[in-house]
């Protein structure tokens, strides 16, 4: 299996366990962008995450939200989508239109 694009921050321990997740599941990586050189805000995340179908959001260890893009103003998103700096949320990964925003096992099982 393979993810197309992962926005990943050095240091981050949520990116520490995405990045186990898929060493132990194989799952390889085509772009991974490092979130300290490139930054993503709110204009920048609406423009990646408007042309994804689904968009699955971690909440915590045991909360997923869901939102499909089109049927949502994008505040409703980008108020989970962004962190406390209003950048977009690392660990981001895409895979087949679908864009999952921070790391818990749940959503990781959705890839």
């Amino acid at each position: 299996m393979n993810i197309e694009w992962a926005y990943i921050r050095k240091g981050c321990t949520s990116c520490k366990k995405a990045l186990a997740y898929f060493e132990e599941h194989k799952i390889s990586v085509d772009l991974t962008i490092d979130a300290r050189k490139e930054k993503i805000d709110a204009q920048k995340a609406w423009d990646i995450i408007r042309h994804q179908n689904n968009v699955h959001i971690a909440k915590g260890k045991n909360k997923v939200l869901t939102f499909m893009p089109g049927a949502l103003e994008p505040e409703e998103i980008l108020k989970h989508a962004l962190g406390r700096t209003g950048n977009l949320r690392a660990p981001t990964v895409i895979r087949l239109s679908s864009i999952f925003i921070g790391f818990n096992e749940d959503i990781y099982t959705r890839l």
